[in-house]
């Protein structure tokens, strides 16, 4: 969450804006827009440094106005209708190369991650013109920059039957659960549970307010088995982003370890 990098709107340089959203709200709402770019790519923006390079700043551009639909039906009051261009989405942001950017990258296709993206709702005659800068950053600067939604962990569930359960039994068992942790098989004519996948569970302890049921099912956790859940912004897959924090947790020991090598023993 905090210091994977990422690229993200920086700096937002406003040409013109007629809109009702003020500049530093429109600002605001760009920099949230996560950008598929792969941070590799690029270095850290020295601090100052107000221009920017091709290896250290992507650079975008949003230039849409408004205007009405004069094939409208007069009657209508559908604005898809009446206007041309009042959603401006995160598609209409397009990417400007810097420097020898297309050289360095020429198979790149910098853009937001989501093309439909609201940024705002414009009116005939409102437009919005401003340019943009990405930079390299960490999200314990700014969450702008963190490339992950939500990060969790949980133990890994342990249900067990203690008796055979069947037929109406197995049926209102399985509704206890989340749908696929129960399955029932069909044995000798009879209807019978059995733990399909206990990972699916949610803990939700549903079958305990039942009588017939709660004295049939044991519920434990593996104490030693951790879910590891990360949810990406789509800048990186899940899997990269882990292998990416583990480096930097690595990074992190071996530091403490150089600074305990350094420190004299008496």
């Amino acid at each position: 969450l905090p210091e994977v990098p990422t690229m993200a709107v920086e700096k937002v340089f406003v040409y013109n804006n007629t809109s009702i959203v003020q500049d530093e709200i429109l600002a605001h709402r760009l920099g949230l827009v996560p950008i598929r770019a792969d941070p590799r790519l690029f270095e850290y923006r020295n601090q100052g440094d107000e221009e920017g390079t091709e290896i250290d700043t992507l650079q975008f551009q949003l230039k849409i106005k408004c205007s009405r639909n004069p094939q409208a039906a007069k009657e209508s009051s559908d604005p898809n209708e009446l206007y041309f261009n009042h959603k401006v989405y995160s598609k209409h942001m397009t990417w400007v190369p810097l420097g020898n950017q297309t050289d360095l990258f020429p198979d790149a296709d910098f853009r937001p991650v989501h093309d439909d993206i609201l940024i705002a709702l414009l009116r005939p005659g409102q437009e919005i013109d401003v340019l943009m800068h990405c930079v390299k950053g960490i999200g314990k600067d700014h969450a702008k920059f963190s490339p992950v939604a939500t990060a969790s962990y949980r133990l890994l569930p342990d249900i067990t039957l203690l008796q055979p359960v069947e037929d109406e039994a197995a049926e209102k068992l399985q509704k206890c659960f989340s749908p696929g942790v129960i399955e029932i098989q069909n044995i000798k004519g009879k209807k019978v549970a059995r733990v399909a996948n206990a990972r699916l569970d949610t803990f939700s302890r549903e079958v305990f307010r039942h009588e017939g049921l709660k004295n049939l099912v044991r519920l434990a956790r593996v104490r030693n088995h951790y879910i590891f859940s990360v949810e990406s912004t789509g800048i990186l897959p899940p899997d990269v982003l882990v292998s990416e924090a583990i480096k930097i947790l690595m990074g992190k020991c071996q530091r403490f370890l150089n600074e305990l090598d350094s420190v004299p023993m008496e």
